[in-house]
């Protein structure tokens, strides 16, 4: 069935809102593509049975949400379009334009500028020379070892008889991990509903990349089994803790079956943990199970400030040269400057005291999701970034996506993090950390009310 142009008796009242919904889906669709040009409005209206000043408000609407750009002398043309790496998020241009709930990140306020601002005075009086001076990963880093351990004992790790690098934060590590796990056409398994760059990145490094069924607890153990016996898997890929787009936290029973079956069938595991000990009360990594055969990254990133990107890397033994030789290639060595401002607070309690800020201001806006969602089914996690909203109702992600970013709030749609194109269960991520207090609550409101309403069915998939 063709999208665009929409049929006139498709159009709803308001009818602007209804056009410019349509030209979303289209876009969602791939039947318009970045760069194609739209009739003029003339055009249009006569073609919908519309006003000018109809179709004119329609695109201007779409135009202050990024979608098209009005070009003087040439008309307007399409501004986005799905690409080969589709992203939860919405683009840097379009920030400030909406409530953006599709970004993971901790809240950030005027304290953590305050707290940066006296660590680079500090070291402007006391920087060791080898931070600015240092070469060789060896040189620069191993006096931050200590506080590495402090760190990694936080999130319940003890990583004594393990290799460790310091890294630019989760996203270097991940690749670090998977260039040294496997090689070219080996196979990585997952949750169907996973890490939204993993996809990309293992097409980039030539690997395959299988989604496994998951549950309320993660990947389903019979199915990475199924997957083992059909198939020789390299490494599986885990978000544990909350962290997966569904929010769920895999239990510890959970946890020591897929163990068991990773020893069975010799498989590495990658281990994302990348809120370290955001969440109180929860399990063990997997890497303190299985320290033999796991891959486990964290930073403080997630869980101090956005702009701190520094984090640990963890491998057994037997990998440390080969992970230190990839991290070489790729990023050299973590910034000392990032790894002295980390290292320094987590020595002088900085770190574990913004941490502990950082929980309560999660917990409260959990609390104020469940006040205002309250009877919508959702998931979420204790003093989780995210919760997973089920879509609701008649809706349809691209319908619910698309409708809520006309009323000005960006959700992350769950297309963006599957493994295949199969996947059947339907949902959008909502952020809880890059807005302010009162953003977030008037955002919410509106994703309440949208999952509280009944659309007509030929809205349902605008």
């Amino acid at each position: 069935m063709t999208i665009w142009p929409p049929k006139p008796q498709d159009l709803r009242r308001p009818a602007y809102k209804s056009l410019a919904a349509a030209l979303i889906r289209a876009v969602d669709a791939g039947e318009l593509r970045n760069g194609d040009r739209l009739p003029t409005h003339r055009t249009l209206a006569y073609d919908l049975g519309l006003s000018v000043q109809t179709v004119s408000r329609a695109y201007d609407e779409l135009i202050r949400r990024g979608f098209i750009a009005g070009e003087v002398g040439r008309g307007t043309f399409v501004r986005v379009g799905r690409s080969d790496t589709k992203t939860p998020f919405v683009p840097d241009s379009q920030n400030g334009e909406f409530i953006d709930f599709s970004l993971l990140m901790p809240v950030f306020e005027n304290l953590h500028l305050a707290e940066m601002q006296r660590a680079l005075a500090r070291l402007a009086t006391d920087m060791p020379a080898s931070t600015v001076s240092a070469f060789r990963p060896s040189t620069a880093l191993r006096k931050y070892n200590d506080a590495a351990a402090n760190w990694l004992a936080l999130c319940g790790l003890k990583p004594s008889s393990q290799g460790l690098l310091m890294t630019n934060g989760n996203t270097s590590a991940m690749t670090i991990a998977l260039m040294t796990v496997a090689s070219t056409g080996d196979l990585i398994v997952t949750e169907e509903l996973g890490h939204h760059t993993l996809k990309a990145l293992s097409r980039y490094l030539g690997l395959r990349i299988q989604g496994l069924e998951v549950d309320m607890e993660g990947i389903v153990p019979s199915a990475f089994a199924a997957a083992c016996e059909k198939s020789q898997v390299k490494a599986v890929y885990l978000m544990p803790a909350g962290l997966n787009p569904r929010a769920v936290t895999m239990s510890v029973e959970r946890r020591r079956e897929l163990v068991a079956l990773a020893r069975r069938y010799d498989v590495l595991i990658i281990e994302n943990d990348a809120w370290g000990p955001l969440q109180p009360g929860r399990p063990d990594p997997i890497a303190a199970m299985a320290p033999e055969r796991t891959f486990y990254f964290t930073s403080m990133t997630k869980c101090i400030m956005p702009g701190l990107r520094f984090g640990y890397l963890t491998m057994p033994e037997a990998f440390e040269s080969a992970a230190a030789n990839r991290h070489l290639v790729t990023s050299w060595m973590a910034t000392p400057l990032m790894a002295e401002i980390g290292s320094r607070w987590i020595d002088d309690g900085t770190a574990e005291r913004l941490l502990n800020w950082q929980m309560q201001a999660l917990g409260r806006r959990n609390e104020l999701a469940a006040e205002v969602l309250a009877g919508i089914p959702f998931h979420s996690s204790s003093n989780g970034m995210h919760i997973w909203l089920p879509i609701p109702g008649s809706w349809t992600e691209d319908g619910f996506v698309a409708h809520a970013r006309l009323n000005g709030v960006a959700v992350a749609p769950g297309s963006a993090f599957a493994m295949s194109e199969t996947v059947a269960k339907h949902g959008v991520r909502i952020c809880l950390g890059a807005e302010t207090d009162q953003a977030f609550e008037r955002g919410l409101t509106v994703i309440s009310r949208l999952a509280r309403s009944n659309p007509e069915p030929a809205l349902l998939t605008l």
